[in-house]
């Protein structure tokens, strides 16, 4: 995705923490960061689509049969994972729409650049992410 970052503003603009929290100039460039990302995803799941059509045919070989179908199966949780990381992308560009974009859903605080730049589907800071993750994971524990 870093190679995306040239294509979303010529003269190479990064967020930065010298500016007005999610001023127009960061929510462009982070709503063209998750446009660029979702087309990339968009392109990859179309190939997807294209390698499923083409396995179609049955193999009579067992051991062909099964890593075809080992294969397929790869696949599906790829597509189903790049469906989900869409569905993130699109509720990350409704947030930049609302207005509460780069704001954590658990404290409101600003989430840092850093962590949006890393991840820009994020929802949580850093913090609280942390405390989510140490509850789930007392949660799996009992």
């Amino acid at each position: 995705m870093n190679a995306l970052a040239s294509e979303i503003e010529p003269n190479g603009y990064r967020p930065s923490e010298d500016e007005p929290f999610m001023n127009e100039r960061q929510l462009a460039y982070f709503k063209a960061k998750l446009l660029a990302w979702k087309d990339e995803i968009l392109r990859e799941s179309r190939g997807t689509v294209v390698n499923l059509k083409a396995e179609t045919e049955n193999h009579p070989d067992l051991v062909d049969r099964a890593s075809s179908e080992s294969d397929r199966a790869l696949e599906l949780r790829t597509r189903d994972r790049q469906r989900k990381l869409i569905s993130k992308i699109d509720e990350a560009l409704r947030r930049i729409e609302d207005g509460s974009y780069g704001y954590c859903e658990e404290t409101g605080e600003p989430i840092s650049l850093g962590r949006l730049e890393a991840r820009p589907t994020a929802t949580l800071s850093v913090e609280a992410q942390e405390r989510h993750e140490r509850r789930e994971r007392v949660h799996r524990d009992d």
